[in-house]
Parts: C-alpha cells; sequence; structure tokens
C-alpha cells in the first residue's frame, strides 16, 4: 500500500515513543502483536506510516536525522527499538514563539530546552518544506501553553493544504471557527489533547462512569500527576496551565451524571519530580454517597510511561486521518476526536466514542 506521509512538529518524547513504533511493529504480525488497540485500519499498519519532515527548536536535534534525534536529550522516554535505521530525513529549525516558557532556563541542559542558533524559519518556508516533503497531515507535539505556536503551525498546515492531528492543549479542533477554516479547504482535523490509552484522565472517566451507571453520588475528587519529563517542567509555569487543566478536567465532567462544583473538582499536572523522568504517576481519589446516603471512596495509584501510552492513540489517530483524506472528508472527525482526546469538538462517552470510531472505519460513519 502507499504510505501514508506524516510530519511532525516537536521531535519530544512522544514522538520519539510514536516514531519507535512504526519501526518496532514492523516485523509483527497480528497475532503475536500487543499495545495497540488496531493492527490495521482501511488496511494500514502502523508500519505504513512514514515520517518525511521534521521540525524542532532544540540546538541538539535540529539538522541531525530524524533516526539520532528522538534518542537526543532532553528526551528521555524509554527506548524499545534502540537500533533506529537512517532516515534521510533531517530535523528543521521551527519558530519558537511561546514554545520555550521562560522558567526552563535555570534548570540542567539535560531537563530542559536549549535553543538552537539556527535561523528561524519564516510561515512560508515552513509550508514550503511541508509542501516539498509530501506530508499529508502536521501532527503538533508542542508542549503544553504553546498557544501561538500551536496555531501557527495549523496556519502553517492550512496553507500548505494538509490535514492536522493536535495532540496538545491548544483549543484548534475544538474551535470552532478553526474548524470552519479545515472544512473549508477540504481537509480533516483531529483534536484536541491526545488521551493515553490506559492513562489518568480515561481511568478517571471510566471510573466516574461506574459511579454514575450504579447510582452512586459523586462528591468530589482529585486527580493528581507527577512526572519527570519536559513536559511536566514546562508546566511547573502555572500560566501555561489554564487550557490543560481545562482539558482534563471537562474530560472528566463531561461523563458525570451531574456536574461537580468547581470546588469539588481538581484535575491537573501537580509536580516536576526530576528522577520519575517519562514515568507519570496519577494519584486519584473519588468520594461518593451509596445506598442509604452511605459514604465511600475510592483511592488509586497509577504509574505509566507517558510517551508510549499516548502513541498508541497517535497511531491511531493517523491512520484514521488516512482514511479521510482518502474518503474526501473536511472538518474535525468527531468520532476519532471523541475516542482518543480529551477535549473533542464533541464528548461521547467512551463506549458510544468506541462503536462510532469503529463504525467511521468500516465506513458506516461520515465522521
Amino acid at each position: 500500500m502507499d504510505k501514508i506521509k506524516i510530519a511532525i512538529v516537536g521531535i519530544g518524547n512522544c514522538a520519539s515513543s510514536l516514531i519507535q513504533g512504526i519501526y518496532y511493529y514492523a516485523d509483527k504480525t497480528k497475532e503475536d502483536v500487543d499495545g495497540l488497540m488496531h493492527w490495521e485500519i482501511d488496511g494500514y499498519k502502523p508500519s505504513d506510516i512514514e515520517v518525511v519532515a521534521a521540525i524542532d527548536i532544540d540546538k541538539r536535534k535540529v539538522g541531525k536525522d530524524v533516526s539520532e534525534a528522538i534518542y537526543a536529550k532532553p528526551n528521555c522516554t524509554k527506548i524499545f527499538y534502540p537500533n533506529m535505521e537512517n532516515m534521510n530525513v533531517k530535523v528543521s529549525m521551527g519558530k519558537v514563539l511561546d514554545g520555550v516558557a521562560p522558567h526552563m532556563k535555570n534548570y540542567k541542559d539535560d531537563s530542559t530546552f536549549i535553543i538552537s542558533d539556527e535561523p528561524e524559519q519564516s510561515k512560508e518556508e515552513i509550508v514550503e518544506l511541508l509542501k516539498e516533503s509530501g506530508a499529508e497531515m502536521l501532527v503538533n507535539y508542542l508542549p503544553v501553553g504553546s498557544e501561538k505556536a500551536g496555531k501557527f503551525y495549523a496556519d502553517c498546515a492550512l496553507d500548505a493544504g494538509i490535514a492536522f492531528i493536535n495532540c496538545v492543549p491548544i483549543f484548534i479542533v475544538s474551535d470552532p471557527e478553526y474548524e470552519a477554516k479545515f472544512r473549508e479547504k477540504g481537509i480533516p482535523c483531529i483534536g484536541d489533547d491526545i488521551k493515553a490509552q490506559i492513562g489518568a484522565t480515561i481511568t478517571h472517566r471510566t471510573l466516574a462512569s461506574l459511579f454514575k451507571d450504579r447510582g452512586v453520588k459523586l462528591d468530589r475528587t482529585y486527580q493528581l500527576n507527577t512526572g519527570g519529563n519536559t513536559d511536566f517542567l514546562n508546566m511547573l509555569n502555572h500560566d501555561r496551565l489554564a487550557s490543560k487543566r481545562e482539558s482534563k478536567t471537562e474530560a472528566v465532567q463531561s461523563v458525570l451524571a451531574h456536574r461537580l462544583d468547581d470546588d469539588d473538582i481538581h484535575i491537573g499536572p501537580s509536580d516536576y519530580v526530576p528522577w520519575q523522568k517519562d514515568n507519570k504517576l496519577c494519584f486519584l481519589r473519588m468520594e461518593g454517597r451509596t445506598f442509604g446516603d452511605v459514604p465511600m471512596n475510592i483511592e488509586l495509584r497509577l504509574s505509566v510511561e507517558d510517551s508510549p501510552n499516548s502513541a498508541g492513540c497517535v497511531i491511531d489517530a493517523v491512520r484514521c486521518c488516512k482514511v479521510a483524506l482518502k474518503r474526501g472528508i473536511s472538518g474535525a472527525l468527531t468520532s476519532v476526536s471523541s475516542y482518543i482526546m480529551k477535549h473533542p469538538p464533541v464528548q461521547y462517552t467512551d463506549d458510544v466514542a468506541h462503536d462510532k470510531v469503529e463504525a467511521f472505519i468500516n465506513g458506516d460513519l461520515e465522521r
């Protein structure tokens, strides 16, 4: 089959896991494979994805082949495919804008971003790069809080006439005005803010749905997360956290029988613990009342490798986006977005979203 050609902006831990996975699954078969929600989508396997363009701003990555850049600091995710072959795709310098939080300069080089000395590319140059590469879609892996940069690259995708997958908590696909731009251009988009396969948000949503289905009144809940990757370091600046908190909180509120008061729900990144590296710890508590208003509570501790956990969803998003391109579908893919994103244009419960994705893949649902 023809390859699914993608461009990636932000060659960090998540991009590293995605690219490692493309090669890791290349010699696997349906019978011996683990870790995927779908082995094939419309005939496309993970190894049918090809990275044809990459953009970053870190001096340890810019100018390097992608096969080398995905292992460069400050990346700290688990290496499960160590012997990457040369991909013949150089990492191009991007545009910084608000992609680097000022406080990060106070940390060790191995933990933070070091801006390349290469001149930043203009919008016109990035659009030309995307066009010349033959990319069909742009995957956005920018740091949390990169509002200006995220919209800049969304505009680049629009000008290049390629699809857009927004994996970060910047509200683009869920913004009706932005979504309309992709619809008018005749190209699909998926977003916003990627869920993990089994992560804090999907676990919290599942338990919240269980409370509702079993008639338990949820009174209050929190979800506290710690990690040691650049995302958690970046989020020490609370000015960059507003959209992240909204995205994670709304993902849970949307499945409750009754929305909780703001004082009774707290969800969001809590602290940066360097030695955790890409390991994410979630501490979750839910307090409710059962029959006769008798109180009960649940406490849960979840430990996951953050970036591979999200790559398992992105690898499906890419293939579903390719399906939409083949079918001439434009605008937001609401089924796929609801199933694998925290802040989609339309929130469905996870069981409904799952069924809608299957219907979309099978051609029984347009979007």
